[in-house]
């Protein structure tokens, strides 16, 4: 699984609860189109952390690195996705966001070619 990781506050203007339910607009039509496997949304806890993060970790899974590729084209060539994509990034704090990309590991790209003698048994 490719795991596209934001981190991001929301404008002082907009509240946490309106910054939520836009970027769920957003997720959940990546969702809905087959682009996208899962999100999870995470609010940092009593501001507790060992360094400088933003407030709020978005977290979307995507089985492969096509269907990541795929959402990004989504966004920008279907009107009722990139509009709900505009909306959600109007109430981002553009100084905070920071963007990461992780996969699961091991995965298949970390095996072997060959098969040892303990898979034959």
């Amino acid at each position: 699984m490719n795991i596209y990781t934001i981190y991001a506050d929301h404008k002082d203007n907009i509240t946490a609860e309106s910054f939520v339910t836009k970027m769920k607009l957003f997720l959940d039509k990546l969702v809905k189109h087959g682009k996208m496997y899962t999100y999870r949304i995470t609010r940092m806890k009593l501001g507790f952390r060992s360094m400088d993060l933003p407030e709020f970790r978005i977290d979307m899974e995507f089985e492969s690195m096509q269907k990541l590729d795929d959402a990004m084209s989504l966004t920008l060539s279907n009107n009722q996705v990139d509009t709900v994509h505009v909306g959600f990034n109007q109430y981002v704090d553009v100084d905070t966001i920071q963007h990461f990309l992780y996969r699961d590991f091991p995965d298949n790209l970390n095996k072997p070619n060959s098969t040892s003698h303990l898979d034959t048994e």
